[in-house]
């Protein structure tokens, strides 16, 4: 899964080591257009330009969808450059051809960008409205400037990211309430039922493997959301989600996670392991303290433990 943006603006000095990666890539090709990008699933972002050219029609801040882009055509799986050094002659760009007329585009670099992980990130560019040929020690200067980029953004994910299941970590949580500007959203506490059980009875090593399980089954449950995925510590878990705008749909979701974290093999079933959820709202446009949000979920925690388990219970 990309680098999600709200993410990235939270990378220090992200600004400043972009402008340098592009000054870096402007001395090996000074006449062309260099550029960095992201992506999400479905689109491009460009992020920063080495200068604003009036005559190549990219613009900072501008998304395409990702089918719409020469860069979708990158070949990731084997980290090689995509070169056309005159689009006109491609025969198989025309799908893309009114675009590439439309941005004033007749050469194009593609440097794939990858985090030692394997994700990938985005894209370093370079273009020029001509024809023009790209020089094998530009292309592999480009590369390495592109590798050094990818070591920066692992260290300032890693930050970030909980070691163990690769979800956000609480320095993230805490990151973003106090930078993002509050929309208004739900939290929701997760404890896992059984869990201790799990430790002491098959070892920390398969309990490190439900963590895991766990991580990535809230993962894929809360991309159909606006929101993200965090592991505060241990077997406790938080979702916020901004895009829920009923009770009733909120108590589907805590359903739905209640029924996708009560279903395992016959082993760990044995053992009952399931989930428990302390659920708050919050109001856009507030102070929203999370320190206090937090001791109110785990309040309502407490009572859906109180109940019975693997039940949810609103603050």
């Amino acid at each position: 899964m990309p680098i999600p943006l709200n993410e990235i603006q939270f990378y220090k000095n992200f600004d400043e080591l972009a402008k340098d990666v592009l000054d870096m890539a402007k001395e090996f090709m000074p006449d062309r257009l260099i550029y960095l990008t992201t992506f999400t699933e479905t689109q491009q972002i460009i992020l920063k330009l080495s200068e604003t050219n009036t005559s190549i029609q990219i613009s900072e801040g501008m998304i395409i969808e990702r089918n719409d882009t020469v860069c979708n055509r990158i070949d990731f799986e084997k980290s090689l450059p995509l070169i056309f050094e005159d689009m006109s002659r491609e025969t198989n760009l025309d799908d893309l051809r009114k675009a590439l007329i439309a941005a004033n585009i007749n050469s194009y670099l593609g440097i794939p960008i990858i985090l030692s992980s394997g994700k990938e990130f985005g894209t370093l560019c370079a273009v020029h409205t001509n024809a023009s040929v790209f020089n094998v020690k530009g292309i592999q200067m480009l590369q390495r400037i592109a590798k050094l980029f990818s070591h920066y953004l692992e260290l300032e994910r890693i930050a970030y990211r909980d070691s163990l299941t690769g979800l956000y970590n609480r320095q993230f949580l805490y990151k973003y309430f106090e930078e993002i500007p509050a929309t208004g959203g739900t939290l929701f506490f997760l404890d896992l039922d059984g869990f201790k059980k799990i430790n002491d009875i098959l070892g920390h090593d398969a309990g490190d493997l439900v963590l895991r399980e766990v991580a990535l089954r809230l993962e894929n449950l809360v991309q159909q959301y606006h929101g993200f995925a965090v592991r505060l510590g241990g077997d406790e878990f938080i979702l916020n989600i901004i895009d829920i705008s009923s009770k009733e749909e909120t108590s589907k979701l805590a359903q739905s996670v209640l029924s996708r974290l009560s279903s395992w093999d016959t082993q760990l079933e044995e053992l009952q392991l399931s989930a428990s959820i302390g659920i708050v709202t919050y109001a856009a446009n507030e102070n929203n303290n999370l320190k206090v949000l937090l001791k109110n979920a785990d309040n309502a925690l407490y009572r859906a433990k109180a109940s019975g388990k693997n039940a949810y219970q609103f603050f």
